[in-house]
């Protein structure tokens, strides 16, 4: 499943004398399979591309297809159910359920999609053992490292078994450690499985690991390259 950006556009009508463009007229294609980081400076849209991507937040104009599937002529409803069954997003602030364990957060994204309790249990136990996590899944959240929150995160992401994975600023708040076993992690899943990573990210730890860095400024593609690793 290939993403297609043609003419992409946001912009925010503030409480300010101006309009801000958070993207402007971006044509893209996102091949499957690929490693991808959105680079830039706070500010220069990758947030808002992210989310338009993910059907987060709607255009005002132009338009994100997946597979042929255009994001933006889809109803709300039909867009939460594209999102919950293709795509995994993996936030800055983690945003786990704090009433929830690590285990109870990984099952949720399952139950809404109607699967029984016992695959459920076993994807999400299967899951949380892959990020290292088998010995603190009846944890919750606020008993859990930064570094671990962010690994129920990404088993969280990927319980759906998306072709997709959107991750905003995942290695912000994590140290050199976590973020080394993390962006190991997510490169396994990219070479074992195909899952496409996309990043939002101005971390030179993850810019070294993409092989294929897009580079935003001001709303705007300034450059993007490939690498071969």
């Amino acid at each position: 499943m290939a993403i297609e950006i043609k003419q992409l556009s946001k912009v925010y009508h503030q409480n300010t004398e101006f309009p801000v463009h958070a993207v402007k007229a971006l044509d893209l294609i996102i091949e499957p399979g690929e490693f991808v980081a959105v680079m830039g400076p706070s500010g220069s849209g990758k947030t808002t591309l992210l989310n338009l991507l993910s059907g987060l937040d709607q255009p005002t104009s132009g338009q994100v297809s997946i597979d042929g599937c255009c994001l933006n002529e889809l109803s709300e409803k039909q867009r939460s159910a594209f999102r919950r069954d293709h795509i995994g997003f993996i936030f800055q602030d983690y945003s786990l359920l704090p009433v929830l364990t690590a285990l109870e957060n990984v099952e949720f994204v399952m139950q809404l999609q109607g699967k029984s309790e016992a695959e459920c249990r076993q994807r999400a136990t299967e899951l949380l053992a892959q990020v290292g996590l088998e010995t603190q899944q009846h944890k919750r959240p606020a008993k859990l490292s930064g570094g671990q929150q962010q690994r129920v995160a990404v088993a969280r992401a990927l319980a759906s078994r998306p072709q997709f994975v959107m991750a905003d600023e995942p290695t912000a708040n994590l140290d050199a450690q976590s973020t080394a076993g993390l962006l190991d992690i997510m490169q396994q899943l990219n070479e074992k499985e195909g899952i496409t990573f996309i990043f939002s990210t101005h971390d030179p730890r993850v810019i070294q690991r993409a092989r294929r860095v897009i580079v935003f400024e001001d709303g705007q593609l300034k450059a993007d390259q490939r690498h071969v690793r």
